[in-house]
């Protein structure tokens, strides 16, 4: 994966061809997303030239709206695997600065299109807007374009029956537990990465249990608080334990498996209320994981967070979750 972040980091002959660029946020790197990268990635097999994506990170709204600023759908570099999967050669980074948010529209092709990618096609979405107070749209990336003998592609949104598909549209379905919807607009499960870390201790010695617990900052996506049916996979072992490193198997986890799992999001109100957390019980397996990667997938919602009474009744409510996770998964 070839990713370059900010603009003097970009390799002085990427360009030396022509590249062909596609250029968005693309947080979740849903459907419509890879609809523009796939036609991106299509042209430049075409013409026999290298594939760029451009992107920003942090979220341009950070520079503009600071108090608004959407929790994230996936990591920058999330978000540049996802693209290289679908076959983008370069992944371009830049941080959205006040500077470069004072561009004009013509600035802005000329320093990015021109000068530093030496761009021959564009594809974007029609909702896309650039430069200073993102005054360019399509329209006039279009005119631009044409003056310097770029080819500017401008695609229309994906339309699902009663929807358009957006990272915002997928926010709002997380928010509200429908990952089934959110899945859909991704076009693969919504899944979270991190490093498994120490919990409160209770999972294995108190209830029987054991999980592997991953904290994220409030800025990225969650979805609903709740109990969900998934999979974890142990991504890798170049982290924590070095006796690990490079193991194929932990515990009796193999590494890069799809294992089913109980996945509990939430703050733990039968204990007080905790840090928000993703707890995964990972069925018929067990493995120390702490310091190791792994990633959690949401597939169907089970049910809501609720408070017990006793640690009798959390026991029998996590037995049935099991049970139910068993039953969706198979």
């Amino acid at each position: 994966m070839n990713i370059w972040y900010g603009l003097d980091r970009v390799p002085q002959d990427l360009g030396e061809q022509g590249t062909v660029v596609t250029i968005g946020v693309f947080d979740g790197v849903h459907r419509g997303h890879q609809t523009l990268v796939r036609a991106a990635v299509d042209e430049a097999r075409r013409r026999s030239v290298p594939s760029v994506m451009f992107t920003f990170d942090p979220h341009p709204t950070v520079v503009f709206r600071p108090q608004a600023v959407p929790a994230l759908l996936a990591t920058v570099e999330e978000r540049a695997r996802l693209a290289t999967e679908i076959g983008i050669d370069h992944v371009v980074v830049i941080g959205f600065t006040k500077e470069i948010a004072s561009w004009s529209p013509a600035e802005y092709v000329d320093k990015v299109l021109v000068e530093l990618l030496n761009a021959k096609a564009v594809f974007v979405g029609d909702n896309f807007t650039f430069g200073h107070k993102a005054a360019g749209k399509p329209e006039d990336l279009q005119r631009l374009g044409q003056e310097r003998g770029i080819d500017v592609h401008v695609l229309d949104l994906l339309q699902d029956s009663d929807h358009t598909v957006s990272s915002t549209y997928i926010r709002q379905q997380l928010e509200e537990g429908n990952i089934e919807a959110a899945n859909e607009a991704l076009g693969r499960p919504f899944s979270v990465y991190g490093e498994v870390t120490h919990g409160a201790g209770r999972g294995g010695r108190a209830l029987g249990f054991p999980t592997a617990n991953l904290y994220f900052p409030e800025k990225f996506a969650l979805p609903a608080d709740g109990v969900y049916a998934g999979y974890l996979t142990v991504k890798s072992t170049d982290q924590g334990n070095p006796e690990l490193k490079d193991a194929q198997q932990v515990g009796t986890m193999p590494v890069g498996a799809k294992l089913p799992a109980a996945i509990s999001v939430g703050t733990n109100p039968t204990f007080g209320h905790e840090p928000r957390s993703v707890e995964s019980f990972v069925l018929d397996h067990e493995a120390d994981l702490y310091g190791l990667e792994v990633s959690v997938e949401f597939l169907h919602r089970l049910r809501g967070m609720e408070t017990y009474n006793s640690l009798d009744e959390l026991i029998t409510a996590i037995n049935k979750d099991v049970a139910d996770t068993r039953s969706v998964l198979d």
